[in-house]
């Protein structure tokens, strides 16, 4: 049964005890709101939170994180850097807390999934430190092309190294840039600057946005084979990790410079280790690594031809004051106003609402995800129509839950209920949405997204709730299914033919992956089919390799919801 607290709790706000009994004394005056900042702050950033009436802000940068978990239900709202990690235990008793506010765009050290289960806002501060990260991005080039950081060593070492320090300039030159979200579009813009040929891959991009920032779409393989210096600016995923390993590397000219400062894993460092020492390419520069802090025997800190730095991209006196006065701003309009900015778990409906809506955000969410990882071109376009039962909810949060889920495992900016529509604007994605009261199908509601590539393309899938609450991928491409749009996901478009389904079976249990459930669909027999296989363990590309081997296999695709 459905308690108030379960109502409050959908509203992403603590349920509020119960109305006191009336007294005929006289009302106390109302309490200050209490906000806690547990990391160290600048004094510029401090006053961001300053003389604002009815708010008692206490200033702790070396509370422990037993005691902020002791502590933590006496305030109405909690801003933390990287230092401070608010986990499930951090929130067992969460007392009065309203807000956890990130300066900052990460939230990897915040249990998001814990804090909404407890009516808890999670928001960050996004694009705070685009400029800082774009501008570390540029001095690492410009240190690793002209050398500055082996110089500056001969120096201080009593040397006059001059003869034996030769740089390259940039003019002239081929950057290739991997992921262009904010910060990767202001790197394109700089970098156009200093007379540099800018090659770019990122999947959600379209030539006319391509065309209109000056930048080249093109491939991974094409961007290692041509380009003289690469840059890294994407979110690390199981698309993303070892996105540059040892066969890329060796693609790329000896003379090829690599930079990260975007997440540690998406350079392979093993393999960029033998790079650099065997001279197959020139060079390297990281400012993120897969285990922070770098460990002190790292063999990449023996290297003369790369340069270090510790996680500093976002650490500038600008990008720290910015973020710090945007959360301030952010949590005052929440906590006095309630208008909620930059929430990572907060849908746009009242609680009331959501409770009943989660079900098909929730599908929503999971279809934009699957149609994401199903199409391979450019997308320009997401037609998304509701019919039936699905047009009796609005559709701003359905449609805000699809494009969240179609973008969020593939750019690098973190995504959430309130940006995913502007960040697809920025992508050139149009968005249309109809609606249509009877769905001219069997089922009494159905959510269908169709997707239009720069090639012209086109691909359709729809879902529906089984019981009302169950999440049902049912139609792909006009071919009718039923399956799970969850977990670990093979998606098979195949010949239809006797032994197909046995061959699969057989190949998967060969490498050791179970079948949860299978589901195929058809338009007619004989014909085309897609096959949908929900597995208990990773799918590794050895196994989509295997399975296009077959001999009625014509695409194998690996989906993760």
């Amino acid at each position: 049964m459905e308690t108030p607290a379960d109502r409050a709790r959908g509203l992403g706000w603590p349920a509020r005890p119960a109305a006191a009994a009336v007294h005929s004394r006289k009302r106390d005056p109302p309490m200050a709101k209490r906000i806690l900042i547990s990391d160290k702050m600048s004094s510029e950033g401090l006053a961001n939170f300053k003389g604002q009436e009815d708010y008692e802000i206490l200033y702790e940068p070396e509370i422990t994180m037993e005691q902020l978990a002791e502590r933590i239900g006496e305030f109405d709202a909690l801003v933390i850097r990287s230092r401070s990690r608010v986990t499930r235990e951090t929130l067992k008793n969460p007392g009065k807390l309203k807000i956890i506010g990130r300066a900052g765009a990460g939230v990897d050290n915040v249990d998001v999934e814990a804090a909404t289960e407890r009516g808890i806002i999670v928001m960050n501060t996004p694009g705070g430190n685009t400029i800082s990260t774009a501008e570390h991005t540029i001095s690492m080039m410009l240190s690793l092309a002209r050398r500055i950081p082996y110089a500056d060593k001969t120096m201080k070492d009593g040397a006059w190294a001059k003869s034996g320090i030769m740089g390259v300039e940039l003019f002239g030159k081929t950057l290739g840039i991997l992921g262009l979200g904010k910060i990767g579009r202001e790197v394109a813009t700089r970098m156009r600057a200093f007379g540099m040929n800018v090659m770019v891959f990122d999947p959600f991009v379209t030539h006319e946005v391509a065309e209109k920032l000056g930048v080249e779409l093109s491939d991974v393989d094409t961007i290692c084979e041509r380009a003289d210096m690469i840059t890294v600016h994407a979110p690390l995923n199981s698309e993303t990790r070892g996105l540059i390993g040892a066969e890329r590397l060796a693609k790329m000219k000896p003379t090829a410079l690599v930079v990260n400062c975007a997440r540690g894993g998406i350079i392979d460092e093993e393999a960029l280790y033998a790079a650099l020492k065997d001279k197959k390419i020139a060079g390297a520069a990281l400012d993120v690594y897969t285990q922070e802090p770098l460990p002190g025997d790292n063999k990449l800190r023996e290297l003369a031809n790369v340069v270090l730095t510790p996680h500093l991209a976002a650490s500038t006196t600008e990008a720290q004051e910015k973020v710090a006065a945007d959360i301030a701003v952010q949590i005052f309009e929440a906590l006095g106003e309630g208008m909620i900015r930059n929430a990572v778990n907060v849908p746009t409906v009242d609680g009331k609402t959501y409770q009943v809506m989660r079900p098909v955000i929730d599908l929503a969410e999971r279809l934009g995800k699957f149609i994401s990882q199903f199409v391979k071109p450019t997308v320009k376009q997401l037609e998304i129509s509701y019919s039936g039962t699905a047009t009796e909810y609005p559709s701003g949060p359905l449609t805000t839950a699809i494009v969240k889920g179609f973008l969020e495992s593939n750019i690098s900016e973190s995504v959430n209920h309130v940006n995913a529509l502007y960040l697809a604007k920025q992508l050139g994605i149009k968005i249309s949405e109809t609606r249509e009261s009877e769905t001219g199908d069997v089922y009494s509601g159905l959510v269908t997204i169709k997707t239009t590539s720069d090639s012209g393309e086109v691909n359709s899938i729809s879902g529906t709730l089984y019981q009302g609450r169950f999440p049902r991928l049912v139609i792909v491409n006009d071919k009718r299914i039923d399956a799970v749009p969850e977990g670990e996901i093979i998606v098979l478009e195949n010949r239809d033919v006797p032994g197909i389904i046995g061959s699969v079976g057989t190949l998967l249990g060969q490498h050791g992956i179970n079948i949860a459930a299978m589901n195929w669909g058809r338009v007619r027999p004989g014909g085309d089919a897609l096959t949908v296989i929900n597995v208990d363990q990773p799918v590794t590309p050895e196994v989509l390799q295997a399975l296009l081997a077959l001999p009625q296999v014509v695409e194998a695709r690996h989906i993760v919801i």
